[in-house]
């Protein structure tokens, strides 16, 4: 069958089975090429596929299978590596119209979700009964459960809480030729064979397409959060107070840190009005700021400890002791990714370190912003090491096809390797999708990248789950799993 009428027949077997839902206008597609990294794929693809169902979806990956064309699973387009982007020769299948909330179940404290809802969504519909889904990626309000889970998120309670993996009991997923898998248990206890469920989080749509979860839920905290958000003179004692935070009492929900890059952008994003307590008034040079929430008894006790370490460093502070007073209060750190570009892009990444490096990290992220003239504002989550470098791209920087210049991607590579000596990560939540894909070596070591590639082997032997994600072929000639291709 020649080229053309393969693609028509693709074309007429989508349109058949999806109607309105299989899309080709290339407006849609074009806006499929990036996401919120600031990546931008090759080319448009073929077509968005939108599924109603996991049956749905199984026929879209039998259609794409017997024509050899890849697929790239698709959520909210809410990424921050790349992972999700659909250039040339690809089909987007997006589970945007999966969002059935199944069951909330307040007695097992469980939901059975589709892959389309979204994580707020969630946790709202889990209040009524009294309970929490615990995973808050900043991105919350718009992200999907299944893009969540297929990068394996976080968030600012993932330091008590944990990250998703934590939440998820089971899963449905459609493999690449159509086979559908089922994993995992609704008990709270289960250790029957290999755990598919874990490895399916966090495999960035490369092992499998996840069309619904089955996850756990929390009893909701039942006392009032208490949050203190405080402004230090410097990074130093930014550093210093989460240290001292860390080191006795209560453990924190969360603890943020924003350099000072990070929150001269927010105050000039906020208005002054949205902008509580030390937040509101002239912030010095060099000024940093730590926001830490306790929701457990005890908060208050332990908030007063932090006012009084907040005025021996120097600093000022606001207290706030309910939830909406603390959710005005993380306004300002949610407010740093659409702070920034302040006239620029931004590539956004996420290493992460030992608690212990984390003032090292810092240090060396100032390094590389003097050696390559690129400004890099950070913040991060303090409770757990995981920082977010926002590297400044100006738009007159970015190529002809708008992708990101060399010498942001060498500063990039200089915070990863910074990172890896430090004992730390490439990445603490946002995955590896295909910013990071070049360093992956360089962490796993040639064993566990050799193996890891392996196992994506078992799953898609052809290697059409998101191929240009996560491992990179060594030969230009090769598919995902490293196998050379005609």
């Amino acid at each position: 069958m020649s080229g053309t009428n393969a693609g028509s027949s693709l074309d007429a077997e989508l349109s058949g089975l999806l109607g309105a839902h299989w899309i080709t206008d290339g407006s849609r597609l074009e806006a499929l090429r990036g996401d919120r990294s600031g990546l931008i794929a090759e080319g448009r693809g073929i077509g968005l596929a939108e599924p109603a169902d996991t049956e749905q979806a199984a026929a879209v990956l039998r259609i794409a299978a017997a024509h050899g064309v890849p697929i790239v699973p698709r959520g909210a387009g809410t990424g921050l590596a790349g992972g999700g982007v659909v250039g040339a020769g690809r089909i987007a299948l997006s589970t945007a119209r999966m969002t059935e909330i199944r069951e909330i179940d307040p007695v097992d404290q469980v939901a059975v979700v589709g892959a389309g809802v979204i994580n707020g969504e969630l946790d709202r519909a889990a209040r009524e009964y009294g309970l929490r889904y615990a995973p808050d990626p900043a991105s919350r309000a718009i992200s999907t459960i299944g893009g969540n889970i297929a990068t394996n998120a976080g968030g600012l309670l993932c330091a008590k809480y944990g990250v998703t993996r934590e939440a998820v009991l089971g899963l449905t997923a459609v493999l690449a030729d159509g086979r559908v898998l089922r994993t995992g248990r609704r008990s709270v206890k289960g250790v029957t064979g290999y755990d598919l469920t874990a490895l399916l989080v966090g495999s960035e749509g490369t092992l499998g397409v996840i069309t619904e979860a089955t996850v756990r839920l929390i009893p909701r905290p039942d006392v009032e959060p208490v949050t203190v958000g405080a402004v230090l003179p410097d990074l130093g004692g930014a550093l210093e107070l989460c240290r001292e935070l860390q080191a006795a009492g209560q453990r924190p929900a969360l603890l943020e840190i924003m350099d000072a890059r990070s929150l001269a952008a927010v105050t000039r994003y906020l208005p002054e009005a949205d902008r509580p307590g030390p937040f509101a008034g002239p912030l010095g040079a060099g000024s940093a700021a730590v926001i830490v929430q306790w929701d457990a008894e005890g908060a208050g006790a332990a908030a007063e400890r932090a006012m009084r370490l907040v005025d021996a460093l120097g600093g000022r502070a606001i207290r706030c002791d309910d939830e909406a007073g603390g959710e005005r209060v993380l306004g300002v750190r949610r407010a740093m990714n659409p702070a920034l570009p302040n006239g620029t892009d931004v590539l956004i990444e996420d290493v992460c370190v030992p608690r212990s490096r984390l003032a090292e990290m810092y240090a060396a992220i100032a390094r590389i912003e003097a050696e390559t003239g690129i400004e890099i504002p950070t913040a991060g989550h303090a409770a757990d090491g995981n920082l977010h470098p926002h590297l400044s791209v100006r738009a007159e920087d970015r190529t002809p096809g708008g992708e990101i210049p060399e010498r942001v991607w060498d500063a990039a590579a200089r915070v990863f390797r910074a990172a890896l000596d430090l004992g730390g990560t490439l990445t603490g939540e946002h995955g590896i999708g295909v910013l990071k894909a070049r360093w992956l070596r360089d962490e796993l070591g040639d064993e566990s990248f050799a193996l890891q590639r392996g196992i994506r082997q078992l799953f898609d032997p052809r290697g059409q789950l998101n191929p240009d994600a996560v491992f990179v072929a060594d030969d230009p000639g090769a598919n995902a799993n490293g196998d050379t291709v005609p």
